[in-house]
Formats: structure tokens, sequence, C-alpha cells
């Protein structure tokens, strides 16, 4: 029902084309901040602006100013998401984030619960297990200010890939293609994809893709399976929360001044692949159970048939045939 219910819209292949496109421009536009930011810093401190890397973009202002500006740019995509799902489409947002009658928030923070307190126990035991590999860096205004920006921001910025990925893009390729498996193999290589310029993938190399492409995977499993996104949208949100403010390292997207830093040397091995073989499974399952999910091969692999609409002559009712 999740992705048939995209039939009941206006979902003519242009329209999600113009709409992605509209989407991408918004999310570029939402990175003008950031640009000029750095620029003017860069101009203060008598330096050219005609040489600004990658690094210089997330190391010339404070980790506190660059991780706003950086979430900015999400959550103006997510906006440039409501606009075209309301004005393009004449969607109703909730559609695009369940087959239920309206979002059912108990979902939202389990999934967030779930990842939170698996990060929590995982990082502690390491920690005590490890101790030399962590600095406490917790300065109490500074965390404070990551706080709130964080609080606020993270959200939008998970929101909007889980929007554009596991809404937009699986109703749009599933309506087109008729199908589910389709959309849930291309969003999920999409969305582990487009991290391909993290400095992550610099420091693991190219098998960090497996952690990426298969987190995809994993949420769009669970979407698809729970016949809505409540609790992708919980589970991304609480991942990147709780990583942000928990712990960072100098080769991380997200340079934050959080309680710990990792200063160990990672190892691009099976650490790298153990939540896509081990953690991701155990949550399917947990959630499996306690949502009661059925039909596994169906709702992964089975066709998404259009309504067919019956009209009857001199009848002003319509018959839809599930």
């Amino acid at each position: 029902m999740y992705i048939k219910q995209a039939f009941n819209v206006l979902h003519e292949w242009w329209r999600y084309l113009v709409g992605f496109i509209i989407i991408f421009l918004a999310s570029q536009i939402g990175t003008i901040p950031l640009i000029l930011a750095v620029m003017s810093k860069k101009l203060s401190d008598d330096e050219s602006i005609f040489s600004i890397d990658e690094n210089e973009v997330l190391t010339t202002l404070s980790s506190n100013l660059t991780l706003f500006l950086m979430l900015l740019s999400f959550a103006i995509g997510l906006l440039g998401v409501y606009l075209v799902v309301r004005y393009l489409h004449r969607q109703r947002f909730v559609t695009l984030t369940t087959s239920r009658k309206k979002t059912d928030w108990g979902r939202v923070f389990f999934g967030f619960a779930l990842i939170t307190i698996t990060t929590l126990v995982v990082t502690g035991l390491d920690y005590y297990s490890n101790p030399e590999d962590y600095v406490l860096q917790f300065d109490l205004v500074p965390f404070l200010i990551l706080a709130v920006i964080a609080i606020i921001m993270i959200p939008l910025q998970t929101s909007f890939e889980e929007y554009l990925f596991r809404g937009y893009l699986m109703q749009g390729i599933g309506v087109l293609a008729k199908n589910k498996w389709l959309p849930l193999v291309l969003t999920s290589v999409i969305f582990g994809t487009l991290h391909l310029a993290n400095p992550e993938v610099d420091k693991f190399g190219n098998i960090i893709m497996v952690y990426y492409i298969g987190t995809g995977f994993f949420l769009g499993i669970m979407t698809l399976m729970d016949e809505g996104m409540e609790l992708a949208l919980g589970f991304h949100a609480g991942n990147n929360l709780i990583t942000a403010l928990l712990v960072t390292a100098d080769w991380t997207v997200f340079k934050t001044n959080s309680v710990l830093k990792d200063i160990s040397e990672p190892s691009a091995g099976f650490d790298v692949i153990t939540p896509v073989l081990i953690l991701y499974p155990i949550f399917l399952l947990l959630m499996a159970w306690r949502y009661k999910w059925r039909d596994w091969g169906g709702k992964l692999f089975g066709k998404v048939e259009e309504p067919i609409v019956i009209t009857e002559e001199n009848n002003e009712n319509s018959t839809f045939i599930e």
C-alpha cells in the first residue's frame, strides 16, 4: 500500500524527473550560505578565495558554525521535497510518509531509541575496553551550542534523505516500474554512492561503500516491510544525532564539539561491515517481531499494480478494483 498509494496522485514520469531536479537545485541553493561564509572568512584573513578546496570549507569556520551551515542545505532540500510533493504531484505529505491514516510517532521514537541505545552501549563498552583510543574533550558551552544545532538541524538533514530516497524516489520508481524490488535496489545504491564524497571514504577506501549501500537497503527494507517511513525516520535521526553528540574524529564528515574524540587508527575490515552483516539483521528481526511483519517476499519483491477503474454507464460512481 505504501508505494501503491502514489497512484492516487499525479504520477507521470516527467513529474518525478522535474521534481528531482527541483529538489536537487534547492539543496544546492542551500549550500550558498556556507560558501559565502568561507569566502568572507578567507577575505578577512587576507587569503585568496580562488583556491578553496573541500577540506578548507570544513575547517575554515568554527565546527559549530560549519555544522549548522552544512545542515542548512538539507533543510532547504527538505522544503524543496515538500513543495514538489504538495504542488507538483498534488499529494498530501502524510501519504509520502506512511500508508497509515496519520504518522505513527511511536514507530519514529522506537527507531530512534533502538539505534541510540545500541550506539551508547557499543561506544561505552569500547571506551572502557580501549580508553587509549579516545580523548575526553567535553567543553560545556561549545557542547550546549552543538546540542541545540544538532537537535534542531540533524532531524531535518536525515528527514530530507529519507523523504527523498525512501519516500519520493521509492514511490516514484515503484509506480513507474510497477514492482518493489527495483525501487529498493536503485534507491539504496544511489543513497550509498552519494556518500562517496565523505572523508570516511578516503580513510577506509571503497569497502565502506558496503556500509553505506547496506544502510540504504536496511532503511529501504524497513520502509517496505512496515508500509511506511516512520521507523526509518527515527532510526536515521537517532544514528546521526547521537554520533554527532557523542564521538567525533578527524576523518569524519561531522567534526563536532562532541563528548569524545576517537584518536585510534581505524581499520577498513570487519568493523566496517559488522553493522550490515550482524546488527542490521538483528534490528530487522526485532522490528518484525514487534510489528508482526509478514509476507517478506510479497512486500519486498511483489508487483505494484495500478487500481483499475471501471465506469458503468449512467452511474456516477466508479468501482476501484485493487
